[in-house]
């Protein structure tokens, strides 16, 4: 069942955004309000290349001086994909840092991002703390999510894997994570009506309330308003994106790691998650029309690591094998406990949003206006 297109189909000239996104604009050439946003509010202060360097200097320093009587002086989450893996690379190799790494284990990870997690670790000697979520409430919650059939179906997976690193985080009392998060490859990020917030914890709960059989006893929280206010302001917990500052090209730092450390990579990003490339490539396309390829290959268009034209015949071909595809749906059946059949029907049934469901989106709304006053980097979230 596709999503259900109110106006006429549109895609843009540059990049490969289109009226998917049900908020998209375009000018008389035919260029989305994505493209003008980047070349107005995220070009102008970046510059990986250039003086970006110098502005880590000084927030290196005061990583380094926080953390010089300890064993770690920062915590950085890996899930075996490019953007974490050469971050961990990056942070111990060139910038001399001293990282806990630190992964969470929610039932989903395929083998090659086992294999690539243990390489990185072995290969830098760096120390690995693992969290692994219980099973029971996890597949509950995703269970609840699939009944509740919004397009988020990730957001158990993503609170959960940002809850447990800052919490963690603020236990053991280190103030900076490090996170793989950068323009390079996620200028521009998914519309609202495709990938609501994982951080909204009202919404997350209402929806187990609703839909979900056990408690979550133990499944970590951290709502928007915990990370961004309390663990900043109170507990003095900074987070920073080094991999904006240094050049980053997604190939290149894919071929260094194979070379290094004998990475291998994967489909498309986040794909090293088996849930999520279900998700992504079979569930959200079929569903509701949504391929999140679209945002991943217009950031590299923009960036100048993929031309339009590879981008547009990409597009055409599914995200992945369609017997993989299959494969995984029968996977993801049998590892939540249900049978196809009601996988099927829940396939085929109405499509809903976030909206339907109670949520913070409006102090979510004030939050983000206010955060963009102080941030030169106006990027567009919608």
């Amino acid at each position: 069942m596709s999503a259900m297109m109110t106006r006429d189909y549109q895609i843009c000239t540059n990049c490969v955004m289109d009226t998917t996104d049900s908020k998209i604009t375009f000018d008389e050439h035919g260029w989305c309000d994505w493209c003008h946003s980047f070349h107005k509010n995220i070009l102008p202060y970046w510059d990986p290349n250039g003086y970006g360097i110098e502005l880590f200097a000084p927030i290196l320093e005061k990583i380094k001086k926080k953390g010089k009587n300890n064993n770690h002086d920062c915590l950085i989450g890996i899930s075996g994909g490019a953007d974490s893996s050469y971050l961990v690379h990056l942070a111990k190799e060139k910038l001399g840092l001293k990282p806990l790494v630190f992964h969470v284990d929610a039932g989903w990870n395929s083998q090659i991002s086992v294999n690539n997690i243990e390489r990185i670790i072995d290969g830098l000697g760096v120390d690995l703390y693992t969290e692994v979520i219980d099973w029971n409430e996890m597949r509950d919650l995703q269970v609840a999510f699939f009944k509740a059939q919004v397009p988020h179906l990730d957001a158990p997976q993503d609170h959960v894997f940002f809850a447990s690193l800052y919490n963690f985080a603020v236990k053991n009392k280190i103030k900076y994570i490090l996170t793989g998060g950068n323009h390079s490859t996620e200028c521009i990020r998914e519309p609202l009506d495709w990938i609501y917030h994982a951080s909204d914890l009202r919404q997350l709960r209402d929806i187990h309330k609703k839909h979900g059989t056990i408690p979550l006893s133990t499944y970590p929280t951290a709502d928007i308003f915990k990370h961004k206010i309390y663990y900043r302001y109170f507990k003095g917990l900074r987070v920073v994106k080094p991999l904006d500052y240094f050049p980053y090209n997604k190939a290149e730092a894919m071929l260094e790691l194979k070379d290094k450390y004998g990475w291998m990579p994967y489909a498309h990003k986040h794909y090293e998650s088996r849930f999520t490339r279900f998700f992504e490539g079979y569930w959200l396309p079929n569903k509701f029309g949504y391929d999140k390829r679209k945002t991943h290959f217009s950031s590299l268009i923009l960036t100048k690591q993929m031309t339009r034209e590879d981008a547009l015949s990409e597009l055409l071909q599914p995200a992945y094998d369609p017997d993989e595809m299959e494969k995984d749906f029968e996977f993801v059946a049998k590892k939540l406990g249900i049978n196809t059949d009601i996988l099927q029907d829940m396939m085929d049934g109405e499509n809903k949003t976030y909206k339907d469901y109670k949520n913070n989106m409006f102090a979510i709304n004030i939050g983000t206006k206010v955060f963009t006053l102080f941030n030169r980097s106006h990027q567009i979230l919608r």
